[in-house]
């Protein structure tokens, strides 16, 4: 709570210019540490990065989560996939289960080799939609990737590296479940490797509000 506490100061003391306060204030509320929970042994929240890794394969894809749920909402970051080695993603408007496990379902925003900004149904039917295959070629696989999230409504817009990937309504989940409408905001390592390294940078946050 210490990040709230502190933007609520400087918005009192007048230090935010008012057109920047309220995103930096929610980009701050949002990757304050104690908004997650994960496998400690895996995932670290500090000085506004998010860092997971994985020194064995867990068998499982695992998350950090987030304890808030939000529904409508703008979400951009850099992404590196160390050594181009791994899979990881962003899950929207998810649900999580398992309790130490830290698992999740419901629509990710795909970061790997071969689906770079693709929407995919993580334990709900699989791929909701593809990303084109110029922008997954687009990507790099051993480098930085930029990010910007789009949920409004049942509309959402990904973008990679400025190249929209994803921008469509959706109504239904590969399983025929309704598209969630809100849900848990998660990052993914996942199984299969020996050991990866994900980090995520530049991260801002901001909730919608009807008519934004």
């Amino acid at each position: 709570m210490r990040g709230i506490r502190l933007c609520a100061a400087l918005l009192v003391s007048g230090l935010f210019l008012p057109s920047a306060s309220a995103d930096d204030c929610q980009t701050k509320a949002f990757l304050d540490p104690s908004n997650w929970e994960g496998r400690s042994d895996i995932w670290t929240v500090q000085h506004g990065k998010i860092i997971g890794e994985t020194k064995q394969d867990p068998k499982y894809n695992t998350f950090l989560i987030s304890k808030k749920k939000y529904s409508d909402f703008e979400l951009s970051f850099k992404v590196k996939l160390v050594d181009g080695v791994g899979n990881s993603g962003a899950q929207i408007r998810s649900e999580a289960f398992e309790g130490t496990k830290y698992r999740v379902r419901g629509p990710q925003v795909d970061v790997g080799k071969g689906y770079f900004g693709s929407l995919y149904g993580e334990g709900v039917g699989g791929m909701i939609q593809a990303a084109p295959k110029d922008v997954v070629a687009g990507a790099k696989l051993d480098g930085v990737n930029e990010y910007h999230i789009v949920a409004k409504g049942s509309h959402i817009t990904i973008k990679v590296n400025g190249q929209i990937a994803v921008d469509a309504d959706y109504t239904k989940t590969p399983d025929k479940k309704p598209f969630p409408t809100e849900g848990i905001i998660a990052f993914q390592a996942h199984a299969g490797f020996p050991k990866m390294r994900v980090e995520y940078s530049d991260i801002h946050f901001k909730i919608l509000e009807p008519g934004q």
